[in-house]
Formats: C-alpha cells, sequence, structure tokens
C-alpha cells in the first residue's frame, strides 16, 4: 500500500510499505483523512518522529473485520489511542488527561495518511446512517471542537470572542452560533474571516482590539470566554485583554512562540487561563450526532476539494498560509 511517511520537516515521501495484516484487528480502507493543525507542528516544524505516518481525522471502510464483529464494507471512524481507565483523570471523567498517555505526535507510526490502517475493535466507531464518508472524517475535528466549548461552559447569556477562524476556530465558531451564543471572529486572513461571518459570527480585523491602558481596566465591549485558536502569540496576549472580569481565556491552538501574559491584569480581574486538549468522554459520539443533525453546515467547514497523498505537504502549506478556508481532507 501507499503511505505518506515522514521523513524530516516540510519532507514526506510517498512509498510502498506493507499493508497491515488483521488478526485480533480490523484492516480498514482509509476514504478520507483530515489534516490537524497537529501535523503541521509534527511535518513542518518537527516535532514528529521520523518514519511515521501521521493522520488521525480519518473515516474509512472495514476491508477485513477480523474477529473485531465489525462487518467488511461498514464505514467507521478511528477513535484515540486508549487511556488506562485507572488514574485520577480518567475516574473523573477527563480521559484527555490520562497518566499513561503518550507524547504528543511521537507514537504514531501507522496512521491515516495510508491507503489502509489497522484498528482494533474497541478503537473504532461505527458511522451512523445518512452521514457520507467525507463528512465522518469530521468527527475528530468537531470533538477537539466540542471539548473546548464544554470546558468553557458557555451558555447563551454570555458572550464569546474566537482568536483565529482556522479549522478549529470555525468549528467552535459553528458550535457557538448553533447554540445560540453571541459570538465574534479576529481572523486576519481574508477567505477565513469571510467564512467566520457566514458561519453566524460577527468578524472584526485585527486592529480593532486594543488592551485597556490599565491592567485593572477591561474593555467596552468585553467578552466572557475568549477561545484562541490560531496558537498565534499576539492572539493568546491580545486576547487576555479583551476579557470581562472573572472571564476565561480558553487556549485550543498549540504553537511555537510562546506568549507572555500579564498576570497584572489576571489577578485584578480574577481571570481565569485555561487548555483544552482533546476529547470529552462521549466526544466521538457526540460529534457523530451533531454531525448527523443537519444543524452543522458542513459545506462551509469541509473544504470543498480533497487532495491525493502525493499533494500533502503542499496542502499543509496552503493550509498553514490560510488559503483553504475549511477542514483541508486528504483522499488516499
Amino acid at each position: 500500500m501507499r503511505a505518506a511517511v515522514y521523513r524530516r520537516p516540510g519532507e514526506v515521501d510517498v512509498v510502498e510499505v506493507p499493508r497491515p495484516g488483521a488478526g485480533d484487528a480490523a484492516v480498514i480502507a482509509v476514504e478520507y483523512c483530515g489534516i490537524c493543525g497537529t501535523d503541521l507542528h509534527m511535518m513542518l516544524d518537527g516535532w514528529g518522529a521520523p518514519d511515521a505516518v501521521f493522520g488521525h481525522e480519518w473515516s474509512g471502510r472495514v476491508v477485513d473485520a477480523g474477529d473485531t464483529g465489525f462487518a467488511p464494507g461498514e464505514l467507521v471512524v478511528g477513535l484515540p489511542s486508549p487511556v488506562c481507565g485507572e488514574c485520577r483523570p480518567c475516574r473523573d471523567g477527563r480521559p484527555s488527561l490520562c497518566r499513561d498517555r503518550p507524547d504528543a505526535g511521537v507514537a504514531l507510526d501507522r496512521g491515516a495518511f495510508a491507503e489502509y490502517v489497522r484498528a482494533t475493535g474497541d478503537r473504532l466507531i461505527a458511522v451512523p446512517p445518512g452521514i457520507d464518508a467525507r463528512a465522518a472524517a469530521y468527527t475528530e475535528p468537531l470533538a477537539v471542537a466540542l471539548h473546548a466549548v464544554s470546558l468553557a461552559a458557555v451558555d447563551p447569556t454570555m458572550t464569546a470572542l474566537v482568536m483565529g477562524a482556522g479549522p478549529i476556530g470555525a468549528a467552535i465558531i459553528a458550535i457557538l452560533t448553533e447554540r445560540g451564543v453571541a459570538t465574534t471572529a479576529v481572523e486576519p486572513g481574508a477567505a477565513r474571516a469571510a467564512l467566520a461571518t457566514r458561519l453566524g459570527a460577527t468578524s472584526r480585523p485585527v486592529d480593532s482590539l486594543e488592551a485597556p491602558p490599565h491592567p485593572g481596566a477591561t474593555a467596552d465591549d468585553a467578552f466572557d470566554v475568549v477561545f484562541e485558536t490560531s496558537g498565534a502569540r499576539v492572539a493568546a496576549e491580545m486576547g487576555l485583554t479583551q476579557l470581562a472580569g472573572g472571564g476565561l481565556l480558553m487556549l485550543v491552538g498549540t504553537g511555537v512562540d510562546y506568549p507572555k501574559l500579564d498576570t497584572n491584569r489576571v489577578i485584578l480581574n480574577e481571570l481565569r487561563v485555561s487548555g483544552a486538549f482533546n476529547y470529552d468522554p462521549d466526544g466521538f459520539e457526540a460529534a457523530l450526532a451533531l454531525i448527523g443533525s443537519g444543524t452543522l453546515p458542513l459545506d462551509e467547514l469541509i473544504a470543498d476539494d480533497s487532495a491525493p497523498l502525493d499533494d500533502l505537504v503542499a496542502t499543509m502549506h496552503r493550509l498553514r498560509a490560510g488559503e483553504i478556508p475549511g477542514k483541508a481532507m486528504i483522499r488516499p
């Protein structure tokens, strides 16, 4: 089978590798695999382990069910790595913080930027009828966005600011809009700013945000929660200044240029700063239910065209440049 094997930053070889066997697992033909912001860090910025095959936002059809109980031809999505179920975070319903979790990106040696993947039955979930393979591949990123919104405990009485309207930012905007939350988006790229508006957010230019001069003051139109999804240092720093007293800065986007936060502002306004990583315990099921509900504009959230494996790196560069406003998909 063909797979995109990561070699070094910005370099991927699409080569023939052995197709996995089934046994106690299933072999799945990958239909679609989305490109995650983490994939950009792994494969363009050099966070990843050489010779790994990345790709974790996938849907596919079972070709060899092994002894998993799934049927050949069944459409499935891949669940995240298993958690121990015994540590305190797992017992508290926060599996994304499992103390046995691997370091992000270093343990994945056979992801879905390939024609086939292998997964045990407990790592697969059947896609409900009425959801096609393209929409099903959106399950994982939507579960990430749902987790961030869940942790923030946003309700329709609150106001939200989303910094960055890339794939995760757009998903958060769509969820907030669907829940009736007044949402503003700040996105420097024209295509993504337009997408944020189509998703129901009020779009504001970056230079319209100003930090109150005194750390104890709040902006005139301050927000209850700010979702920082871009991973950009300046976005996190400016996002903090836009919070109302007692507000929450939810960090969702990863980056390599870390912010310096104004601790005086945090103290004087009793602000909260938190991060959102991965999913709620039922995140994939909730995401599939939301996809199947028909209430999300999936044609806006998912890019029109999918790319072949050979165009993976080029598509990643286009995604990073903001040329692709929605979720970019690879179709092995």
